[in-house]
């Protein structure tokens, strides 16, 4: 019997949860049960997606910046069909592709004339990794410095570089280094000062925390690096190609970093693409004699349909008009929120450059908001957010979610298509939900019914077995 995708969808659809309890990640199926966003979507168009009873969601989220410019991009789909339909050689590796050489030049063209040399992988940490390796050759020098808010990625160097400690518990020793808080500059210069430091990264936006650092600290971090030979490394995977309302974030502060690391944006939101760009004399250090040509390469890196996904982004990125678009509704969109700070307490406030927005929550002073508040705040301090978050999808159909760290903040990542009637829906909704939101128990009951949801499916799932 011929392959047949859609029958093969249409026959399994809904047993999405129950495959993934089984054969991947039954603790983010736990999660996702807990708070109540274990729906099964159906189709994604924009800034939209619909489950499978056809109810209509509004994405905040977008897939953490991936489908900046819409989902299901009409522009990026067709470019990837065209490839596929031309029959166009694949990953023949011993070979240039054509492909991977005009994205490479795209790229080239939208940024600093310094950094004129491409490598491509598959997602951001492969980028970040990328970044700290070429470091290395370049300056012969071992450590990095992060600061504290930073974040880089998952695996193991990308891990090294993240602020923090909550996502290396039980990964061991990671690569050398120091971690300096924002703003102590006097911190960051004692060590530089050893000269054993490769390159400093950072987000000039941190995408989790959308604080900027004070005023003048980057351009303070970009010269001591000069000083003491030390590379700079600018973290753009979630802030390039128009996140923040220029192509990058670094663009913002008039930085020259030696290196930068890309990815989310650039798939378009179909196939997984990276791009680590640099100063030539940089890519020179790792690719540096013939028999070193391969020392630092992916076998999926420079694939035709990512580059074509690449290539279709820029194109939808400078036709439509998407780096004002993004300026413009991050703008509406912090402003609007703001606006319900005279009536809420407990908002703190949103801030954001572009597209990239934070709302962070306070303890309210006093009353029974107060008293909620505390409440929430003792089972965990990051779950009073989630308690908006979780009615903001039940009753409101908007996707959005918490930053993960340990802040009160509510992190949005839209697609730049987002309309004026999308951020009041929006702000209508959270409006509405922080007037509910000191209401105890309303909100800690019905992720209680979920908690003894998740345990009544475990207890299932153990006893019946999934679907073959």
């Amino acid at each position: 019997m011929a392959f047949d995708i859609k029958r093969l969808v249409a026959d399994r659809f809904g047993e999405n949860y129950a495959l993934h309890e089984k054969y991947v990640n039954p603790t983010l199926v736990d999660v996702f049960r807990t708070i109540g966003f274990d729906r099964v979507y159906a189709r994604g168009e924009g800034a939209y997606l619909w489950d499978d009873t056809g109810a209509q969601y509004l994405d905040m989220l977008g897939g953490f910046g991936v489908a900046a410019i819409g989902r299901n991009n009409p522009v990026v789909a067709g470019a990837i069909r065209d490839v596929l339909d031309m029959d166009l050689p694949n990953m023949v590796q011993m070979d240039c592709a054509l492909l991977s050489g005009l994205l490479a030049e795209a790229l080239v063209q939208r940024t600093p004339d310094h950094l004129d040399a491409v490598y491509f992988c598959n997602s951001g940490t492969e980028a970040v990794e990328a970044s700290l390796k070429f470091a290395r050759a370049a300056t012969g020098r071992d450590r990095f410095v992060h600061f504290r808010n930073g974040w880089h990625g998952l695996t193991l160097g990308s891990l090294s570089v993240m602020g923090g400690d909550q996502f290396r518990e039980g990964f061991g020793h990671l690569l050398p280094g120091d971690e300096v808080a924002v703003g102590d500059l006097e911190h960051l210069e004692r060590i530089l000062a050893r000269e054993d430091t490769a390159a400093v990264i950072l987000e000039c936006l941190p995408s989790h925390t959308v604080q900027l650092a004070p005023k003048g600290f980057l351009g303070d971090v970009q010269r001591l690096c000069r000083e003491h030979g030390t590379l700079l490394i600018c973290d753009e995977v979630a802030t390039g190609y128009g996140r923040t309302g220029t192509m990058f974030a670094f663009q913002h502060f008039g930085l020259e970093p030696d290196i930068i690391a890309t990815s989310k944006a650039l798939s378009g939101g179909y196939v997984p693409v990276a791009a680590m760009i640099c100063r030539r004399e940089v890519y020179s250090g790792v690719f540096s004699r013939m028999d070193r040509c391969w020392v630092h390469s992916s076998s999926f890196g420079r694939n035709n349909l990512a580059m074509a996904a690449g290539l279709a982004t820029l194109s939808g990125l400078d036709d439509a008009d998407m780096l004002r678009r993004s300026a413009e509704q991050g703008r509406k969109l912090v402003d609007a929120v703001n606006g319900l700070r005279a009536r809420h307490e407990v908002l703190k406030e949103a801030r954001g450059m572009g597209c990239l927005v934070a709302i962070e929550l306070q303890q309210p002073s006093g009353g029974a908001k107060k008293v909620a508040w505390d409440a929430v705040h003792a089972v965990h301090e990051s779950l009073f957010p989630q308690l908006v978050v979780m009615p903001m999808l039940s009753r409101h159909r908007i996707i959005t979610q918490v930053t993960g760290s340990h802040d009160p903040i509510i992190r949005l990542m839209p697609p730049f298509v987002i309309k004026d009637d999308d951020i009041r829906w929006f702000v209508d909704a959270l409006d509405e939900v922080l007037a509910r939101s000191h209401r105890l128990p309303g909100p800690m009951v019905e992720m209680g019914k979920n908690v003894m949801k998740v345990k009544f499916l475990g207890r299932r799932a153990k006893a019946e077995p999934a679907p073959a």
